[in-house]
């Protein structure tokens, strides 16, 4: 009977527990009202100063993706577009022009020499067929600089006062960097390696007195700060690490008068902006990033003579083509070595 007792107690009690544990709803995660937000910002950078791009033109109804906005002498923005190898003018009354047709070479980045020729940087088959190709201001004169098969992924370059250039090697992943940064002296006769090992090496700049080197790594989010005792030789103590970038991932930056660096941020749809020791201040917004649209955002140009920054994006298979986008930034553009 007390058996009987017991075990109708301790059951009405389980009962009780489970009932009681059922009626209490469990904790649960759920996404902010905007849905997942990949394209989110992180913590650490939200509330930066911001802006919002306007659109500036559109360039093509397809996810052309484009690249190594420049200004020439002239005012107009010249820029490439990687797959087809094209490189691409807008004049200043924004009409848009073709200067050197289709191709195999695989346009990453474009400088302007201070002689007026573009050099377009070139991933060729994303393999070994890497190169660098100079033309005449006008697309034709096509002058083979560093031939494919060279076994560069030439992806970005700088010119110096020197009138040599910095290029960035884009081999390698986050496990197995094989990329890098290299010199090449105005002469052309040799490239001399920066800085080896590197994971897929992108974006690159100068600082305004041309004694800071400045590179990203694609693969791993890094921001390495070079310090340059001559051309070819970083200064004692002088390479660094200054900031790991959040998500994916710093690609073509650009530094104004300021020495404040701009970079794209690819999949982010946005600019971060870093001020010369490499801390963030600021960022510029791509419209519809919210929604997930242009966040393939690859590079930008500061205008001569101006604060102003443009932005180059593809929508990706979102439906809405590529784009380029208009803010100001907080200083005026450098004035390039290769423009003096």
């Amino acid at each position: 009977m007390q058996k009987n007792l017991l075990a109708s107690m301790l059951f009405v009690c389980a009962v009780q527990t489970a009932t009681a544990y059922a009626e209490e709803p469990l904790p649960a995660l759920v996404y902010p009202a905007q849905g997942q937000q990949l394209q989110g910002i992180a913590a650490s950078e939200k509330d930066l100063p911001t802006v919002t791009a306007q659109r500036w033109l559109k360039v093509s109804d397809t996810a052309l993706q484009l690249e190594g906005p420049s200004f020439d002498r002239d005012g107009n923005l010249l820029f490439v577009e990687v797959f087809g190898g094209q490189v691409l003018k807008v004049d200043p009354q924004g009409k848009l022009s073709t200067l050197v047709p289709k191709n195999a070479l695989g346009s990453a980045g474009l400088a302007i020499h201070k002689d007026g020729r573009l050099f377009v940087a070139g991933l060729g088959n994303f393999k070994d067929t890497g190169n660098l190709t100079a033309y005449k201001a006008d697309g034709s004169g096509k002058q083979v600089i560093i031939p494919g098969k060279s076994n560069y992924l030439v992806d970005d370059l700088v010119f110096d006062s020197n009138g040599g250039f910095y290029f960035t090697d884009f081999k390698g992943t986050s496990t197995q960097p094989s990329g890098g940064v290299y010199y090449v002296p105005a002469d052309g006769k040799r490239v001399v390696a920066i800085l080896p090992n590197l994971a897929i090496a992108n974006g690159i700049a100068l600082s305004p007195d041309g004694k800071t080197l400045w590179v990203t790594e694609f693969a791993t989010g890094l921001l390495h700060r070079i310090e340059l005792k001559d051309a070819t030789t970083i200064a004692p103590f002088g390479e660094a690490v200054v900031y790991r970038f959040n998500g994916p991932s710093p690609d073509s930056m650009r530094v104004d008068q300021d020495g404040n660096l701009y970079v794209a941020m690819y999949s982010q749809g946005r600019v971060l902006v870093l001020n010369p020791n490499g801390l963030p201040i600021g960022q510029i917004l791509i419209p519809g990033r919210e929604n997930g649209h242009y966040l393939r955002s690859t590079s930008l140009a500061l205008k001569p003579d101006t604060n102003e920054v443009y932005l180059v994006a593809s929508d990706g298979d979102l439906g809405e083509g590529s784009a380029i986008f208009k803010a100001q930034g907080f200083a005026k553009a450098l004035k390039l070595y290769s423009h003096q």
